[in-house]
């Protein structure tokens, strides 16, 4: 067997960058998708230790046909090596109360966050079950999608949706030796967190027994060891890395 290979969607910002440069440094080829390329994946593949390890194109999340297509050619990219695992990790948030929250904002939420995360998750086990050597799926949901917020509603539904996608589907592919595992992130420093007023995210802290908020590096931690041989019997779990604010 050659090098792993994993796709992470949404890694232009944020988690998902978190998670292609901890990938890249643990030796994996990555593949990742955004609707338009950052400065940092640029400079990633300029990086002579990870440029052949890395591969980058547009992709509208959400749409079935976009996310066949960025799959089949990111098993092109990869050659015999194909794909063994996905972090499901694109998606977008917008708070408002529901009641004046408008429509096509709560489908825009749904189709990117879970139709996408379906798409995605459909397409890779169709390469993970042809290439018989089993595989990783992670979804990144969200604390939300378990506990709920106060103006979250469309948001939080798209979260539980995929924590229930994570349940069904390890079922699905068990026996293919295909594990697959939601990582429920609690209130990341400068991704969900910038939604939060500063009283919001001081009471936050305040109920959270590890004091703080998580940190990037808090949940790449969790999605490096599933994607590891050492997880090999965990599956259909919802993981939340949030400080124990869920207790």
């Amino acid at each position: 067997m050659g090098q792993r290979h994993i796709i992470v969607t949404g890694g232009s910002r944020g988690l998902g960058t978190a998670f292609v440069e901890a990938l890249l440094a643990d030796g994996y080829k990555v593949s990742t998708c955004s609707r338009s390329k950052s400065g940092r994946i640029e400079e990633l593949q300029a990086n002579p230790l990870y440029a052949s390890r890395l591969y980058w194109a547009p992709c509208e999340v959400g749409n079935a046909d976009a996310a066949n297509r960025f799959v089949t050619d990111a098993a092109e990219w990869a050659g015999e090596d194909g794909i063994y695992g996905l972090v499901n990790n694109a998606g977008i948030a917008q708070a408002g109360i529901l009641t004046s929250f408008p429509n096509v904002e709560s489908e825009k939420l749904i189709q990117v966050n879970l139709l996408g995360a379906i798409h995605f998750a459909r397409a890779v086990s169709l390469h993970l079950i042809r290439g018989k050597v089993g595989g990783r799926i992670i979804n990144i949901s969200s604390i939300i999608g378990s506990r709920g917020y106060n103006g979250l509603a469309a948001y939080s539904a798209s979260k539980a949706g995929m924590d229930g996608l994570t349940r069904a589907l390890a079922r699905e592919l068990g026996r293919r030796n295909i594990t697959v595992n939601s990582v429920g992130p609690g209130y990341v420093k400068t991704q969900m967190s910038s939604t939060l007023t500063s009283p919001q995210l001081s009471q936050i802290v305040n109920r959270t027994p590890l004091g703080r908020l998580a940190t990037e590096e808090d949940v790449t931690a969790l999605v490096r060891f599933l994607l590891s041989d050492q997880a090999g019997m965990i599956t259909g779990q919802v993981i939340l890395v949030d400080g124990g604010v869920s207790c």
